[in-house]
Formats: C-alpha cells, sequence, structure tokens
C-alpha cells in the first residue's frame, strides 16, 4: 500500500527510501509505520505472532476504554483477512487494537467467495472493507459497524457436515478472551477413534488463545462468563442430560421427563442473563427421516423444541447449509 503517496510499504516494510518525517519499524506484530502528525499505522503480519504469557489486555474496571490505551495501541491496522483473520483477535488481546482502532480488512479475492461473504464476515470482526484502489486517512473518516459484544447471543443451526462450526468459530476468530464450551464425551482413541479424530480437528482448527472447557453444567459456565462463548454443541448437551436422566433406556424412569425439564429450564434462564457475547452451535434434526427407536424420536422432539426456544431468545439465528449461511429473521 501507499502512504500519503510517498513511499510504498508491505508486510515485510518498507519498498524504497522513506521519507525523514516517517518512521518505518519492524514488530512482532507486522510493520509499524509513524506519520509526521503522530498516527500510526500498523501492516499486520500474515504468520502466527509470538504466544504472550499475560492474560488479555483490558480496560480497568470503571474507566473507559479511550481513557486507558495502552502505549501499544495503534490508530490503524490493516490485516489480510482471507489468509489469517484470527489475527484480528490476536492483536486485540495483546492491546495493539484498542476501541479507538480502525481494523481494514483486505484479501477479499479467490480465498473467499464472493466480496458480499468477505463483507459479511468483516462486519462480524468489526472490520471496515475499503474497495481496491480507495485512499483512507488515518484515522479513518468512516468506521466500521460495531462488533457484537455481550450480552448477545447467536444460535448456529444445520444438519450434519453443513459447515455449522466452522460458522461458529469464524464469528469469534477476532475476539480477545473465547471460551470454548465442548459439551460432548471426552474422545477417548482407543474406544472411538472416529470421534477422537473429529474432536482432534476441531481442537486443531480454534486459535492458541482460546481456552476449552468441558462441561455439561451449561447454565453455570454462561452465569459466570465474561468475554466470549462458542458453545459446541447443544445437541450432544442434550444427549448428555437426557443420559443422566435415564432416557436412553427401554425403561424409562417416571420422573425423567420433570428433571430433564428442569435442567432446559435452568440452561434457558441462563442463555436468558448471560453478560457474555455467545454463539451456540445445535442440529437441525427435524429434516431427516423419523427415527425408528422412542429414544431418537425422544431425542429429536427434545433438541427440536430447545432450539426453538432458544432461538426465541437469540438476537441473530442463522441456518448453515452446503458451507452456506443465511440468516433467519
Amino acid at each position: 500500500m501507499t502512504v500519503d503517496d510517498r513511499f510504498r510499504v508491505r508486510e515485510s516494510g518498507a519498498v524504497g527510501p522513506v521519507p525523514p518525517t516517517y518512521t518505518v519499524t519492524p514488530s512482532p506484530d507486522g510493520t509499524l509505520v509513524e506519520g509526521p502528525d503522530g498516527g500510526r499505522l500498523l501492516i499486520a503480519r500474515t504468520t502466527p505472532g509470538p504466544l504472550p504469557g499475560v492474560p488479555p489486555v483490558e480496560a480497568p474496571a470503571g474507566r473507559s476504554g479511550y481513557a486507558s490505551a495502552p502505549p501499544q495501541q495503534v490508530d490503524m491496522v490493516v490485516v489480510d483477512a482471507a489468509q489469517r483473520p484470527e489475527t484480528i483477535g490476536e492483536l486485540r488481546r495483546a492491546g495493539v487494537i484498542g476501541v479507538t482502532t480502525a481494523v481494514v480488512a483486505v484479501g477479499g479475492d479467490h480465498r473467499v467467495r464472493s466480496p458480499e461473504e468477505f463483507a459479511r464476515r468483516a462486519r462480524l470482526w468489526g472490520a471496515l472493507v475499503p474497495s481496491d484502489g480507495s485512499d483512507m486517512s488515518c484515522p479513518p473518516s468512516v468506521w466500521p459497524e460495531p462488533r457484537p459484544q455481550g450480552p448477545h447471543r447467536t444460535l448456529v443451526t444445520g444438519g450434519a457436515r453443513s459447515g455449522k462450526s466452522t460458522e461458529a468459530e469464524v464469528r469469534l476468530l477476532a475476539e480477545p478472551r473465547v471460551v470454548y464450551a465442548a459439551t460432548g464425551p471426552c474422545p477417548d482413541p482407543a474406544q472411538d477413534p472416529e470421534w477422537a479424530g473429529r474432536v482432534q480437528q476441531h481442537v486443531e482448527r480454534r486459535p492458541w488463545w482460546w481456552h476449552t472447557e468441558e462441561t455439561s453444567d451449561l447454565a453455570a459456565l454462561l452465569l459466570r462468563a465474561r468475554g466470549a462463548v462458542l458453545v459446541d454443541c447443544l445437541g450432544t448437551w442434550l444427549a448428555a442430560a437426557m443420559d443422566r436422566h435415564g432416557m436412553w433406556a427401554d425403561e424409562v424412569p417416571a420422573e425423567a421427563e420433570e428433571t430433564l425439564e428442569a435442567e432446559v429450564r435452568a440452561l434457558l434462564e441462563a442463555w436468558r442473563g448471560t453478560r457474555a457475547y455467545v454463539v451456540a452451535v445445535t442440529n437441525e434434526v427435524g429434516s431427516g427421516v423419523v427415527p425408528a427407536t422412542r429414544a431418537g424420536r425422544l431425542f429429536r422432539d427434545h433438541l427440536g423444541r430447545l432450539n426453538q426456544w432458544v432461538g426465541a431468545e437469540s438476537e441473530d439465528v442463522v441456518l448453515a447449509a452446503a458451507g452456506r449461511v443465511v440468516e433467519l429473521p
């Protein structure tokens, strides 16, 4: 990119001589450009950065983020968000991107299927998408729409291999603090190598700073959580809850429906009252064949109702199908 029509700069540094009133400095986060007016522009790296041993930078309690900018914060960051969008989350975590930092997402080429899809993702990350050849001031005259922040609830539903988990992960890549709530059974490669392989694939594609909690107590997690939470998924949570109450057995205990309903009510109360930005994945089980077993039909009916109730308490509900996403009104 060209800076003030004076010189060019890229991730690796300046291209050609730098005017004396500017400085171009390599950093672990990319290339930092400082102008004569004190403006600070970062061309973000496209590779993983160092793993800091400190918690995310956050504004002290009771103080505005505008008044507590750390010294590493810059005015504008240019990120190749097609190659490595999680860089935005890393830089927010490190305090390089703050409340007053403009995030500019570039790279909307063949790596993303359409300009519209790239712009949709950028809005979720709180980033601007400039058109090719456009001029931008630092800081810009036009700011991106605010990204979702807690309390905010999103439900992502879809069938098997529809892309629903990937969509949920994409939505939180730019967040500096994420708890991944894994509700499925702990993988045992010896007993179930296929399930263990699926879990490992999910683990490997998560950003390094995401914290995983394997839990069936979603209500407690949602009530105490701050930052962002990804729940994957409501279907496995319900399956485990039904198992706890003996509902997969041939002879279901008389009190099973009542005790399961109490757990569901507690989850809905926590979902409604959470202070976090939560994205939950669920299974769309009502579009296939009628299950052949009583327990299967019971699970389908309970999950269908749970999806309706959670969807009714959500700001956003999206349907994933064939790797595409449809916003449900």
